[in-house]
């Protein structure tokens, strides 16, 4: 079969036309949005939007709390104060996320200590129990892509360990874990509202919880230090003003009301791109625990196989593919590979437990590719296309 010519080498792209836009709006974000500016009620001090999303939000996670924050990093930190972690406390975390998962945790003194991924690239339960040290106060599970980490498991160590387990579901609004909605699985879960999320307002964040007195302490840090019902200068803890805004829970409440259809969508056209590139020679896609009942799929990741390591550079397959209109990424280097990070720890401690992570440093550096989720709304014949590429491209080098 003849090989047919690549972009790069003058050849024609399998696609020149854009995959669907983000974010997605309509009439109802007018509407609600215009609402709140008549109302004159634009700030989070007197809520009405805010507590409609608010109520909504923890009902789609299968939570009694939820407190929205102004971005998803914020809610981390403030996760990790209410849930009683100190500077100098040591947080266990995977080494793949976004840096925020580190910084948030670097914000209020805590120390990051890594324990890599499996090859699903969630958490690792086995590496999170051998870095478990008499300073280890909390563990962060990170459901990246949208896919629950295996809290069965993280739930039983952190009860043996008497830790706190926080979820930082930022990409995995709506995933079920077990037919459980997760963030209230662990003690407090973190999402992110910011405008390249499956739920966006642009910028924001939310806190869930089952446990009335974390969620309680959880409003109070995030409104400087008040408490419900009581004066406005009644500040009972030192807190800080972390609040949503009634404009972005009127955008909040609009987008709130396309995510089951979105992510029925996003679910069958990663079922559609599975199918495809398990037919593909050199390509394999992420394999996901079955206890994961409802995948967010925030992001769609794919490997290239060990096999083809010394034939093709992730770099080299993303710029050809990028070319025939596939708009592939090489997602996130390990974060204990992060100077910042690093630095930063040292900093505050002197050294840093950098961890050896070789599983997330060798899926970042050779193996793992990313689809956004605002391509996995396309058609079957956008599928099609990305199958297309990547198969075009994996043949030029075998």
């Amino acid at each position: 079969m003849q090989k047919s010519r690549l972009a790069v080498d003058g050849g024609n792209p399998v696609r020149t036309h854009p995959f669907p836009d983000w974010p997605i709006f309509g009439e109802l974000e007018e509407k609600l949005v215009l609402e709140t500016v008549r109302s004159g009620n634009w700030g989070g001090v007197n809520p009405d939007k805010i507590k409609s999303f608010e109520e909504k939000f923890a009902c789609l996670q299968d939570a009694k709390y939820a407190i929205t924050v102004n971005n998803g990093t914020v809610a981390i930190s403030i996760a990790l104060l209410a849930a009683g972690v100190d500077a100098g406390d040591e947080v266990i975390m995977p080494p793949y996320t976004f840096i925020a998962t580190a910084t948030a945790a670097l914000l209020i003194g805590a120390i990051p200590v890594f324990a890599d991924v499996d090859e699903s690239m969630l958490i690792d339960p086995d590496k999170v129990e051998a870095a478990i040290t008499p300073a280890t106060k909390a563990i962060i599970a990170v459901h990246i892509a949208g896919a629950p980490a295996n809290m069965t498991r993280l739930r039983q160590i952190a009860k043996t360990h008497k830790l706190s387990l926080i979820e930082d579901a930022a990409q995995a609004v709506a995933a079920k874990w077990e037919d459980q909605g997760i963030g209230a699985l662990g003690d407090l879960g973190t999402f992110s509202l910011q405008s390249s999320k499956n739920l966006n307002s642009g910028e924001g964040g939310v806190i869930v919880s089952n446990d009335e007195e974390l969620a309680e302490h959880v409003w109070s840090i995030h409104n400087c230090g008040r408490i419900r019902n009581g004066k406005w200068y009644q500040h009972e803890r030192i807190g800080w003003n972390f609040r949503f805004s009634e404009v972005q829970a009127a955008l909040a409440l609009a987008q709130l009301s396309r995510v089951e259809q979105q992510m029925e969508i996003r679910q069958r056209s990663a079922n559609d791109l599975d199918e495809r590139l398990r037919r593909i020679e050199g390509i394999h896609p992420v394999k996901y625990d079955s206890r994961i009942t409802k995948h967010a799929n925030h992001l769609y990741m794919f490997k290239l196989d060990r096999g083809v390591k010394d034939k093709i550079v992730k770099e080299d397959f993303i710029r050809k593919l990028n070319a025939e209109g596939i708009p592939v990424t090489a997602g996130y280097v390990p974060l204990n590979k992060n100077a910042a990070v690093i630095d930063r720890i040292r900093m505050l401690v002197g050294e840093a437990k950098t961890n050896s992570c070789p599983v997330a440093e060798r899926a970042s550096e050779h193996e793992l590719l990313w689809l956004h989720q605002h391509v996995l709304l396309g058609s079957e014949r956008d599928m099609e296309d990305i199958a297309s590429g990547i198969d075009k491209v994996m043949q030029s080098y075998l």
